[in-house]
């Protein structure tokens, strides 16, 4: 059966990520770098002052279903700083070999506006609900903005597939295989203790999952950040040859050579683009309903932290993973995802330190992004099937992971990952496009300082609408 399903899954990849799909996804990044006048490039240091420079700033919280600025973004890296960039990147090398890691590279950098563009309408256009808990997302501004409920559908159907098959599947799949490549423990009891862990996690509701992942994400990246330097450290006399490798076959096929098969520049393209936005999440419209709920005080500015957590995702901590693997030869072996990146990491480290190192690092990332992609879970579950079906739906999340533990052939199950990612980015780009005058819009309101938009404005006319609401009900 479950060869069945993965041929399939395979079938439905090809039509789905073919040459129009990449085309579409760079030009919607390229048109709005263009338009912005590549304000990605020219404010790299305001982004970062306004996001990274303001994290121990105190923001008051006005309620329990609202979160920080910097938990919103802890809950959206949560969800990004995943398998995608450790196995993730190992698989995009061992399917498109070294020049994915370059088209990575290059939509990452033109993505950032993109990212900025999504979660500030996610912001902008979010609900709040009669218990004062904010709600957003693409389907919102989808909806709100455009009055394509169709369309805000597809992308909640989208949300779901990602969710089940990225966010649990691959998640929890991943670990199982790094736990039973270090430790010999069976992928079934580790994917259920994560199921577990998870579960009595999201009971708590979006603060909980904004606490955790505010205390996690800091601690998880530090660790293999450290990890990933020493390695660029000891192996720094191939730094010239890995760089030069990612930039050749970008553009030039890679000959078969070893365990790697002959690997097109197309294949190469779509590696890197669909890993990339697995990874960073730019476009994929997931990330804005994290930050939706966060308390902000202009869409603008809570947008500008989509452009700071695609840098550090893919421009810092997927470029450390590629360079482990090309910098120790070990790409042409055979193996591929988590077991090829313990065995790059153990030519640096002894086996038991790598073997641990990555162990925890997978383990907390794959952990916190389950975590973390549970709000988009319920949010699409909510657009659905609506509140109610929230209280037996949830626990569907934590399945897929387990039963699919037992998956040995890595590469074919991350087709999933390429589904579930034209799923919900295609939707959400052509949103992105039609409204891309309301993100203008109140970019311009924020970088002029006319303040037309803020959040405290814009929430309070939803509050009095709420309460108003509230009253009728109670007559």
């Amino acid at each position: 059966m479950f060869d069945q399903i993965l041929n399939t899954a395979a079938q439905i990849d090809r039509i789905l990520w073919g040459p129009w799909t990449l085309l579409f996804i760079a030009g919607v990044a390229l048109f709005l770098t263009v338009k912005s006048k590549a304000f990605q490039f020219q404010k790299l240091g305001f982004i970062f002052k306004n996001t990274f420079g303001k994290i121990f700033h105190k923001i008051q919280i006005r309620n329990k279903g609202r979160m920080t600025p910097f938990q919103a973004t802890s809950t959206a890296l949560a969800s990004t700083v995943g398998m995608g960039n450790i196995a993730g990147v190992a698989t995009a090398l061992s399917l498109g070999g070294p020049g994915a890691i370059f088209w990575m590279w290059v939509l990452a950098l033109l993505s950032m506006i993109v990212k900025t563009a999504e979660i500030t309408l996610a912001v902008h256009y979010r609900e709040v609900d009669e218990n004062g808990t904010l709600h957003g997302g693409p389907m919102y501004y989808i909806r709100k903005g455009l009055g394509w409920t169709a369309l805000a559908k597809l992308f909640a159907v989208g949300v779901l597939v990602n969710s089940l098959l990225s966010a649990t599947l691959l998640q929890q799949h991943t670990v199982g295989r790094a736990f039973l490549s270090s430790y010999k423990i069976n992928p079934y009891l580790t994917t259920g203790g994560m199921a577990v862990l998870t579960g009595v996690v999201v009971i708590g509701g979006i603060r909980r999952i904004g606490r955790v992942c505010e205390r996690l994400v800091p601690m998880m990246s530090v660790v293999y950040v450290l990890a990933g330097l020493a390695v660029f450290v000891i192996n720094y006399a191939q730094i010239p040859e890995v760089f030069g490798m990612i930039f050749k076959h970008a553009f030039a096929p890679l000959p078969a050579a070893g365990g790697l098969a002959g690997v097109a520049v197309r294949a190469a393209l779509k590696e890197g683009m669909a890993k990339g936005m697995l990874s960073n999440e730019a476009g994929l419209g997931t990330a804005p309903m994290a930050h939706a709920t966060a308390e902000t005080p202009h869409p603008f500015q809570q947008g500008l932290w989509g452009a700071f957590e695609t840098f550090v995702d893919t421009i810092i901590i997927c470029t450390i993973t590629s360079f482990a693997v090309l910098s120790t030869g070990l790409l042409r072996g055979g193996k591929s995802g988590i077991e090829l990146v313990i065995d790059s990491f153990s030519t640096v480290f002894p086996p038991w330190l790598a073997g641990s190192l990555i162990s925890f690092s997978i383990l907390t990332f794959c952990l916190s992004t389950q975590i973390g992609f549970f709000i988009y879970y319920e949010t699409s579950l909510i657009t659905l099937f609506g509140k109610r079906s929230i209280r037996t739906l949830k626990w569907f999340y934590l399945v897929p992971g387990v039963l699919f533990a037992g998956v040995t052939d890595v590469n074919k199950l991350w087709v999933f990952a390429n589904i579930s990612v034209g799923m919900c980015a295609l939707p959400n780009l052509v949103a992105l496009l039609a409204l891309n005058g309301a993100f203008f819009k109140l970019m311009k309101d924020f970088m002029k300082e006319q303040n037309q938009y803020t959040t405290l404005k814009v929430d309070s006319s939803r509050d009095f609408v709420v309460k108003a609401n509230r009253s009728r009900q109670n007559l």
